[in-house]
């Protein structure tokens, strides 16, 4: 943790400084607050009996009546300054806490942003939200309230001992002696603190992941009845995550306990060794009051470590929540040499290209195609065949692990990530829509675009109709995901989105899957305009839209069987003929398509 808040504190040394100050400051001022009553004890009880009697202190004479409200002016003004001082170092503290947290949460965000679509897959999206909201959060609260002020206060630990070794040996020894078992203690106790709260950090994030799994699937859950099922699941998850924080609580509480009673223990060795040496004249009743008073001064540290253990832990473990995010390494990144891509032409070639989600099982294999810039391609095969991920592999989602895919002849792997998805406009087969206005969601194409560039899109895909119809417009702010829009409309929308980025490379997957006759007719006249100079891939199971094609691949098996116009297949009549055939109600369709069809 403290590789990756080191340099961010670094940034704000002016403010460590004067946090610092104030906190030394406020240190050295509790060390003045026990001489006022050490004047009282030694100077005006002892020697001021009468309210005529002088007492000497310091090279001058005091009358009792002024020694008292001397001291008493004192104690208020050092309680005063203390308070201040205490005040600002808190304030400043938590000024450094929150401004280092904000930007680790910034930078974590980007990097969630950045790991690639393999990483994503396997994650669960309530973990992840826990780990940038909640653990980001602990780690705040701790900062601020125990992390830095503790480690500073260690310091002055030392210097506290040292102060007392000064003044009296005897007692200093008497002080530390129980040390050796506040660590011995602290080593067994917090470390089984540390794996409870790994665990209940662990079991709080499964929890998450599940409660938002069933929320995002709500219509799912309803329809299936299965209320009953996450609730009941999700209870049994929480009731874990509530013994293990008993656990630690109890752990914390033994610690805190133990540590007053080893306090308790070293201040009755000073006072009995301090009561000692007063009776024996050694040193005055007020040295004795000072002692305790730096003793319980310097215990503080060690009291507030106890007092903080549990949430320490607890941050531990959020903490390596964290970092465990940001030790991960995108597999898809740019490289130390990669350029900004230039102007695209559109010209896209897979040369041997192989591709596995997991090592030994290979999806894509050994994939070789040319398409020249403005072609129209349509992509068909049976379903999870390898259509998608071959798209995927044009705007670098993935990387292949043999071959290359090149635009205009160079490896996109030596283009910038941005440089090159900028220059690509997708419609995916999941149409996610922001929880933003209309306008906002068409303008996500293209940043910084203007209402009449946004309306533009919008009529090329056919969506300005029903946007104006819709209460406020194009300024109407849509449900998350889209989701009090109808299919259609949002299909239109995402088609909108990839007009207005104007890009050569155009990819489609299915879009007018699950539209009804009229919505897709819509659709399919906003693509035919969409499709208009650029180099096009459509993904679908409509063999009607391959028919316009300029050109038809054949994915099957990872493999890519069959590739070139469709009247050019039909004549070969190879798997798309029979596919074809089958599909347009032909009486000559073969066995073997059929069952191929049934199993598609």
């Amino acid at each position: 943790m403290l590789r990756y808040f080191w340099p961010r504190l670094q940034k704000h040394r002016w403010l460590i400084a004067v946090s610092l100050a104030a906190l030394f400051a406020e240190v050295g001022i509790r060390l003045l607050e026990p001489w006022p009553l050490k004047f009282v004890f030694d100077g005006v009880l002892r020697f001021g009996r009468k309210h005529h009697a002088g007492v000497a202190w310091a090279n001058g004479t005091f009358s009792a009546s002024e020694g008292l409200i001397l001291a008493a002016v004192a104690l208020v003004v050092i309680t005063a300054s203390r308070a201040v001082a205490a005040y600002w170092q808190t304030i400043w503290f938590a000024q450094i806490g929150r401004r280092v947290i904000a930007q680790l949460r910034e930078q974590l965000y980007r990097h969630l942003q950045y790991l690639s679509l393999s990483f994503h897959t396997k994650a669960r999206t309530g973990d992840l939200v826990i780990r940038l909201m909640n653990d980001i959060s602990m780690l705040q609260d701790v900062a601020v309230t125990a992390l830095l002020p503790l480690s500073a206060r260690a310091l002055i630990v030392v210097a506290m001992i040292l102060l007392m070794f000064w003044l009296n040996w005897q007692l200093a020894l008497a002080a530390i002696a129980v040390f050796p078992l506040f660590c011995l203690l602290s080593l067994t106790l917090g470390r089984r603190i540390q794996h409870v709260a790994q665990r209940q950090r662990r079991q709080e994030g499964a929890l998450a992941a599940r409660a938002a799994e069933s929320i995002s699937a709500i219509k799912t859950v309803q329809a299936f009845s299965l209320e009953s099922a996450f609730a009941r699941e999700v209870a049994a998850q929480s009731e874990k995550s509530l013994r293990q924080d008993v656990q630690g609580r109890r752990l914390a509480a033994s610690l805190e306990r133990s540590v007053d009673v080893l306090v308790a223990i070293a201040s009755a060795l000073v006072l009995w060794r301090g009561a000692t040496l007063v009776l024996d004249g050694q040193i005055t009743a007020g040295d004795l009051l000072v002692f305790l008073a730096y003793l319980k001064t310097a215990y503080r540290p060690v009291q507030d470590f106890a007092k903080y253990a549990a949430r320490l832990a607890k941050a531990s473990a959020a903490g390596e929540r964290v970092l465990e995010l940001l030790d991960r390494v995108p597999e898809v990144r740019d490289l130390p040499n990669a350029i900004s891509a230039p102007p695209l032409q559109g010209q896209v070639e897979f040369r041997g290209v192989t591709f596995a989600y997991e090592r030994g099982r290979r999806l894509l294999r050994q994939v070789d195609l040319q398409i020249t810039p403005g072609q129209q391609v349509v992509i068909v095969g049976p379903s999870g065949g390898g259509k998608s991920t071959l798209v995927s592999l044009i705007l670098r989602l993935y990387d292949p692990q043999e071959g290359a895919v090149c635009i205009d002849g160079h490896d996109v792997r030596h283009f910038t990530l941005e440089s090159l998805r900028s220059q690509i406009s997708v419609v995916l087969q999941d149409h996610v829509l922001f929880a933003v206005s209309v306008s906002d969601n068409i303008a996500a194409g293209a940043p910084g675009a203007g209402r009449a560039e946004i309306e533009a899109a919008a009529r090329l895909a056919n969506a300005h109709e029903f946007i104006t119809a819709l209460p406020q417009g194009y300024d109407t702010v849509v449900g998350e995901r889209g989701l009090t829009l109808s299919q259609g409309q949002r299909q239109r929308l995402a088609i909108a989105r990839a007009a207005i980025r104007r890009a050569p490379i155009l990819i489609l997957d299915e879009p007018t899957i699950g539209l009804d006759k009229q919505n897709e007719r819509a659709v399919l006249e906003a693509i035919q305009r969409l499709y208009h100079g650029r180099t096009t891939f459509l993904i679908t199971h409509d063999l009607r839209q391959a028919t316009r094609a300029d050109a038809v691949l054949y994915v099957e098996r990872g493999r890519l069987r069959e590739q070139g116009t469709h009247d050019a297949l039909v004549q070969a009549g190879g798997r798309y003929a029979a596919l074809w055939r089958l599909n347009s109600g032909s009486p000559e369709t073969p066995t073997e398509p059929k069952t191929y069809a049934m199993a598609q």
